[in-house]
């Protein structure tokens, strides 16, 4: 349970421990609550690769021309240079952010950007391939 009451009785109870032990030398707002014991550190993990392995198996079932989102820019891409008028009037712009949701955030299951090493949003591949397609939207547009 996260909710603020049970912080604060948590909180609450860990300081009448340190007072009954004799601990002299705690700094207020220097806790440890976010210290995870060793046993929550397996278990996080534990849960975080079932999460990752469920995650692959996600679109395992699915064509990869649609569950790659540069081909199916690659798709929109086609219609909106062959058919101007059908792509304008199916508001591809709106729908587009929906479509690629999914697997957007399939991709960025495993991202963390308070890592050391975390990749950039602007270099993830699905990035690059909407920066593209935009690029060519302004492109064909001008």
């Amino acid at each position: 349970d996260n909710s603020p009451e049970f912080i604060t009785k948590y909180r609450t109870c860990r300081q009448q421990v340190r007072k009954c032990s004799g601990e002299a030398d705690h700094h207020e707002g220097m806790s440890s609550d976010d210290e995870l014991t060793p046993s929550e550190v397996a278990e996080f993990q534990k849960n975080k690769d079932n999460v990752l392995e469920d995650s692959r198996k996600v679109f395992e079932d699915v064509h990869a021309d649609f569950c790659d989102i540069r081909k199916i820019l690659l798709k929109f891409q086609e219609w909106k240079e062959k058919f101007p008028d059908s792509y304008c009037e199916a508001y591809i712009s709106f729908c587009l952010p929906k479509l690629l949701n999914p697997l957007i955030r399939v991709q960025l299951i495993n991202w963390n950007p308070l890592e050391q090493n975390f990749t950039e949003l602007e270099k993830m591949p699905w990035f690059r391939a909407i920066e593209e397609f935009s690029d060519a939207k302004n492109v064909s547009e001008s």
